[in-house]
């Protein structure tokens, strides 16, 4: 399974990771929305395996998806209080059969903040299945034919996701409405190209993709549902840069929407579509797991830890748009003047 190393939840209230180290692993819960955030360890009497995966929910639980056996098992964890110090409760959710061939891993926090879902994925068909929010265990609801990867919200009610479909020998993303379980078309840039949505901010519509249809995989962005082509900036030609969080509340303005970029060599970038240009700035010593979060304002919030601070959070404001080159064209040579008209 893929560890993400921090989660932070659609809403910013709260963050979850599989902290520790070795044979000593635990999942820890983040508390963003007061004045300070703070850590609150979530120990078992077992200690986690490395492999797990930790989930925050609005509520302020934790997911947790373990393999267990022949079972991908999910539980949620929360913090109890009792007379010889705080305990961590867990409830049981049930699980997903494991078996030959199939990847089962989580899905990016859901919109609503209540629901969660995991990706279980094989060669010929994908199912998502709901895994924490239903009343009766995990619960299949939407089965994609083709090998499914990747993971992005389209709208803030948790209900239409994007994933990136392998299917006879390209993978495009697609739309996935988990209410109904339609699956329909969302990239196609050429017919041969590889086509995938890395991010989407559901306010201004903009939507970060990777494609190979400009002759090298390349780094592009759009608008959800516009008829524009997809533009292919050459500030964001480094392939190896990843974008992973979007600055929310530009509703209707996606050119004038921060994007956090992961650089290659562990820096961070900020970009607008509007600029021609990416701002380069170093990553602050800790950075957990390429995570972050923006602010309306457009303020990006970045998770550290380290011995002296081990739960911090540095903001970097998203730098103003220098102003466009003027331009200053060369004088007009004189033109001579016919005798008739010149000047006593």
């Amino acid at each position: 399974m893929a560890v993400a190393a921090f989660t932070i939840a659609a809403d910013g209230s709260y963050a979850a990771r599989l902290a520790g180290e070795g044979e000593a692993r635990y999942a820890e819960r983040w508390t963003l929305a007061g004045p300070e955030p703070y850590a609150v360890p979530l120990p078992l009497a077992q200690p986690e395996e490395a492999d797990s995966e930790v989930l925050p929910l609005a509520d302020g639980r934790v997911l947790i998806h373990r393999r267990v056996a022949d079972r991908h098992a999910f539980a949620l964890l929360y913090p109890t209080g009792a007379a010889a110090g705080p305990r961590t409760g867990e409830l049981q959710l049930g699980g997903v059969d494991a078996q030959e061939g199939v990847r089962v891993r989580l899905l990016p926090p859901s919109p609503d903040g209540a629901a969660a879902f995991a990706l279980a994925s094989e060669d010929t068909v994908t199912t998502v299945w709901q895994v924490a929010g239903c009343p009766f265990g995990p619960q299949p609801v939407a089965r994609i034919p083709g090998r499914c990867s990747g993971g992005v919200w389209l709208d803030r009610a948790g209900r239409m996701l994007a994933l990136d479909r392998e299917l006879e020998g390209t993978t495009k993303a697609v739309a996935v409405d988990l209410a109904r379980g339609d699956v329909s078309p969302l990239l196609q840039i050429t017919e041969d190209s590889d086509d995938l949505l890395l991010l989407a901010d559901p306010d201004s519509g903009l939507l970060l993709i990777r494609s190979d249809a400009p002759g090298e995989p390349r780094l592009g962005w759009g608008v959800l549902g516009s008829a524009r082509p997809v533009r292919f900036p050459e500030c964001l030609r480094p392939a190896d840069a990843h974008p992973f969080a979007a600055q929310p509340g530009q509703a209707l303005m996606p050119e004038t929407c921060g994007v956090a970029l992961r650089l290659p060599e562990g820096d961070i970038g900020l970009w607008r579509p509007a600029d021609r240009h990416v701002f380069r700035l170093g990553a602050p010593a800790g950075w957990l797991g390429g995570a972050g979060l923006w602010s309306p304002q457009g303020r990006l919030h970045l998770p550290y830890a380290t011995p002296e601070v081990p739960c911090g959070i540095v903001g970097l404001n998203l730098p103003v748009s220098p102003p466009p080159p003027v331009r200053v064209d060369p004088p007009a040579a004189p033109r001579p003047v016919p005798l008739q008209q010149a000047p006593l």
